[in-house]
């Protein structure tokens, strides 16, 4: 237990101190540039427009982690949940400190996959902008398809549409295809003497039309809120602009989370901080995932579904935080029995309207001529068809492997979770380290000896070893 806690934490350590990073944005000269022009810090946005001692669930913290030669940490972008004026809320935030706020291919899937979470969740979007576009070195990446940075604006046009609220704070740059984010938002606020909109900047301006302009009499504040009608607030700094946003969010009369029970949600009656010695060093060892649900529902209190059946996958009833909840959790590889025991659990949940929670830690289905004459493919199918097609909430914890099919059976990403989280120790591949090196080495020995050659263990070994390591 102890060993497993050391090394859990351990890895906590690491991904701590890579949020840090991300925390840092640009870095110090790019922070101090920014702080000069009398900005708040993007982060120091966020905190002031929350409402104080709410919790903020950041999305995609680590986005475009080891890309863009390390320049672009957290894709330049702060995305996540927050309560504004008692409300839930999607902030989105461009960090300026962070190649001038420009979008990478990263920054847009970032963009783009926080408006599917406030799309699915109903959730008032807050866009906080200041940006320079889209970055000009990756625009083959960033501009031309689809699911590319034009489609920011067609989600919030759409959203619009469906009464989901969309309000921009325009805090810096507003450049090019990106003044279409106040322009499309249905309300909109400037910053005075700091916040610029317009299509095309001044350098462009004067190579197009030989005028020359400043970019506060092209597209300031005052240009916007006076004659144009862009904007329909001017602020007179970041705070002011923050403030007017939180009024607009209040005067939305939006549906505020319910007032919480008169009794309130269960502890789990075994510590959380018991999980870092739950989980083994070594993925491949197994464990009962019971122990994880034990220290994660309310009460510790968990009805099991058809206990004696299907044994590797553990499905049940509990509540988190007061919410009911259906549990799918793996403790161990799929059988056609755990296959349809899950899929009849899933159709259960979206009968009763219960969203799902599924614990990952699946090497996959079950393999072998005995397994393949019994159906596995078809099993195996039909709980899969249960996870694409369940019309409940859904939310995947992936607590250690997640390979091959058993990523689609235990809802991976391709099947729409509405959050997807990953522990520190957690993988995800087609097939494990061991079993790529063992299916690529078989490859290697058949052509070898389909030729007349021999190819020794040590070869094997040789070959296999490199294998093993870069999946690790």
């Amino acid at each position: 237990f102890q060993a497993n806690a050391n090394a859990m934490r351990a890895l906590v350590d690491d991904l701590q101190s890579q949020f840090a990073k991300v925390e840092a944005g640009g870095g110090e000269a790019a922070r101090a540039k920014h702080t000069a022009r009398g900005k708040l810090l993007p982060r120091d946005r966020v905190a002031q427009l929350l409402d104080p001692g709410t919790p903020f669930l950041e999305l995609a913290p680590l986005a475009a982690h080891g890309m863009y030669n390390g320049d672009a940490p957290g894709a330049g972008l702060i995305a996540g949940i927050g309560r504004v004026s008692g409300v839930d809320c999607m902030v989105v935030c461009n960090d300026a400190t962070v190649k001038g706020g420009t979008y990478y291919p990263m920054t847009v899937k970032k963009h783009l996959r926080a408006q599917e979470v406030a799309e699915q969740n109903r959730l008032p979007c807050i866009y906080l902008v200041d940006s320079g576009g889209a970055n000009l070195p990756n625009q083959d990446e960033v501009f031309p398809d689809r699911d590319h940075f034009g489609r920011i604006f067609y989600n919030q046009a759409n959203m619009s549409a469906q009464g989901i609220a969309q309000v921009a704070v325009v805090m810096g740059s507003c450049t090019a295809g990106g003044a279409y984010v106040p322009a499309m938002s249905d309300e909109s606020i400037i910053v005075k003497n700091q916040g610029t909109i317009f299509l095309g900047g001044p350098p462009l301006v004067k190579a197009a039309t030989g005028e020359v302009v400043t970019a506060e009499d092209l597209g300031g504040g005052d240009v916007h809120t006076r004659l144009s009608g862009v904007a329909d607030h001017l602020a007179q700094n970041d705070l002011h602009a923050l403030a007017l946003a939180r009024t607009a969010i209040a005067n939305l009369n939006a549906a505020r989370p319910a007032a919480a029970a008169a009794e309130a949600p269960s502890a789990p009656a075994y510590g959380a901080q018991e999980l870092y010695g739950v989980i083994p060093t070594d993925t491949r060892k197994p464990f009962d995932v019971r122990e994880i649900i034990a220290r994660v529902v309310d009460g510790s209190e968990f009805h099991e579904f058809k206990a004696r059946f299907g044994t590797t996958l553990v499905c049940g009833f509990a509540e988190i935080e007061g919410m009911p909840v259906g549990i799918v959790a793996n403790n161990g590889i799929l059988f056609s029995e755990s296959a349809q025991k899950g899929a009849h659990f899933i159709e259960l949940c979206c009968q009763r309207k219960i969203p799902l929670v599924f614990l990952q830690n699946i090497t996959g289905f079950m393999v072998g001529r005995k397994y393949e004459n019994e159906g596995i493919a078809r099993h195996g199918a039909k709980m899969v068809t249960a996870v694409a097609t369940a019309n409940v909430p859904k939310f995947t914890i992936i607590i250690g492997g997640s390979f091959g099919a058993g990523n689609y059976g235990m809802c991976g990403r391709a099947y729409s979770p509405r959050f997807l989280w990953m522990w520190p120790n957690a993988r995800i591949s087609v097939m494990g380290g061991e079993q790529a090196a063992s299916v690529l080495a078989t490859v290697k020995r058949d052509g070898i000896e389909a030729k007349g050659g021999q190819w020794s263990a040590q070869e094997e070994e040789g070959f296999k070893s490199p294998i093993r390591e870069q999946y690790e």
